[in-house]
Parts: C-alpha cells; structure tokens; sequence
C-alpha cells in the first residue's frame, strides 16, 4: 500500500524542515511548495518525493502542482513575512481577486481565504502543528530561573496588552519594561520588534542610585532629576490570538530570539502553553539558561 502523500507549503526558517523531516519520520511522502522568495535551499536535502519552487504570488500554480501530485492534505509551515507581501507580491489572476476581496488584508484574513480556496480545490489545510506537538511549549516555569516579582508583573501585563493586539491580527509580541509598553509588533516580525525595543531602552537616560544625580526634597527624600524611571529590565510576552487558527500563523519562537532577547537586555520570556512552538527544542532553553533568560508558558 503506498504511502499517504501530504503537501508542504514552505515558507522561512527552520519550521518547514522540521515539518518535513517528522513527516517522513511517520512514513507519509512529502511534496514540497517552496516559496522562491522565503524558503529555505536547503529543502532540498530533506527527502521529499519533490520540490517545486514558486513565487509568493503564484496561486494558481500552488493548486496546479498539488492537485497533479494528488495531494489531498497539505500543511502550512514557516513565517511569510507580512511586509514581502505588500513589497514584492505580484499576484497570479486568482490571487489578484482574492486580495480584491479582502476587507483586510492581515495575516488570518489573507491565508484563511487561501485557505478556502484550497479547501474548495479539494485540499485541506492540516494544524500545522499536528506533526510536530512535542515541540508545543508545557505549562510552568520551563528554564533553571524562575521569573522575578517585577518580570511576573510584566508578563501579566503584557499577556493583556498582547490579547488585545492579536485580537486585532496586528502583532503577537508586546515588550513590556516596569509595566510599561515599550514596543508592539506589527509587521517587522518578533525579533524586529525586540530590537527596536532595545533602542528605544538606549534614548532613555536611566535613573541609578549616583549621589551626584539625586536631589533631595525637602522631606520627601531623594528624588532622581533627568532620568527616567522605566527598569531597565525587558520582559518579552508573545501570545497566541483569542481565536488562534493552528493551521497557519501559529507563535514561534527559536535560538535566535533568545539571541535577540539577550542583546536588547530582556529577562523573561512569556509565551502561551500548548500555543506556542518551540522551534529548536530543548536548544531554546538551553540558550535561555545559558543568557540567565526565564522561559515561562502559562
């Protein structure tokens, strides 16, 4: 009996590698849409029945290659980034009406309907977790650290301010220092938005207990004079939507985060339990451990 044959609609990142690579592992042949502008050569080396490279706009040829492969489930995997779109799209006809129909163009509106167009071509989108759950962040505190009263705070806050944003498909990460908002997501991606929050931590001339910078009020005590007193400590809060849609668009988080987390200053890490895919494994606490980084899912 042959071997079911699933389809790979790859985008950046490890993410379709690993997808690849557990499919094969269960025994199901893998056919590969690789996008031109995203994916990833490697794709090549990782054993599916075939590659076929396209350009993001190419609808049409998506469903062409995976109806001729008999392909009847396929997989999203891999982050497009939302600002390729806008740049470089050059959409076949069909995708051309899909935008045209499109009330908003944000990430659910514009794969959710390329998702009933594929639907309605007799190929169902799988979670594109489904292959790889072991990965799916646990409940608790996940690295040697726990986090501190003032990152606990942050991290509350942050799931609030974070809910509110996603509820709208604007951003899924929101970086939060001494309950203030210092950066949100939109369509610079995570790592972007950590950066940026990194930088705008720089402008700000923090308060420090220096004698020579306190004056003191008049029974008041000791107050700072041409500082700010934001913490200096970053904490990282990255949600799923309200209504998260495991199919496509599902939070990532990988090596290079903790990286980025570790040269802007961020502390804490908080991400949605059973949500949120930890792409490199056991390496993302590794790292997080290794930078004194706490990791907590709740």
């Amino acid at each position: 009996m042959a071997a079911e044959k699933i389809g790979l609609i790859a985008g950046n990142g490890s993410f379709p590698l690993l997808v690849l690579d557990a499919a094969r592992a269960r025994g199901l042949d893998v056919v590969v849409a690789a996008i031109r502008e995203e994916t990833l050569p490697d794709i090549e080396q990782h054993g599916a029945v075939s590659v076929h490279w396209l350009s993001l706009g190419d609808l049409s040829k998506l469903i062409e290659i995976l109806k001729r492969e008999g392909v009847r489930r396929a997989v999203m995997a891999g982050q497009v980034k939302h600002k390729q779109i806008f740049s470089s799209l050059r959409p076949d006809w069909r995708l051309a009406k899909l935008l045209l129909s499109l009330t908003t163009r944000n990430t659910d509106s514009l794969i959710g309907a390329i998702a009933k167009v594929l639907d309605e071509e007799g190929i169902a989108l799988m979670n594109s977790t489904e292959l790889l759950e072991p990965l799916l962040a646990r409940p608790g505190v996940l690295t040697r650290r726990g986090p501190t009263e003032p990152e606990r705070r942050d991290a509350a806050y942050g799931r609030s301010v974070g809910r509110h944003l996603a509820q709208y498909d604007i951003g899924q990460t929101v970086v939060i220092a001494g309950a203030a908002c210092v950066a949100v997501e939109a369509m610079e991606g995570t790592d972007a938005t950590i950066e940026r929050a990194a930088q705008i931590m720089a402008t700000l001339e923090l308060c420090h207990p220096d004698p020579e910078r306190v004056q003191r009020v008049e029974g008041e005590g000791p107050a700072f004079t041409n500082a700010s007193t934001l913490s200096r400590n970053l904490t990282v809060v990255k949600v799923a939507k309200p209504q998260q849609d495991m199919r496509f668009d599902v939070p990532v988080v990988g090596v290079k985060t903790i990286e980025t987390m570790h040269a802007a200053g961020a502390t804490c890490l908080a991400i949605d339990a059973g949500k949120c895919l930890l792409i490199d494994g056991e390496r993302v606490i590794e790292a997080a451990n290794a930078a004194g980084i706490c990791v907590v899912a709740g």
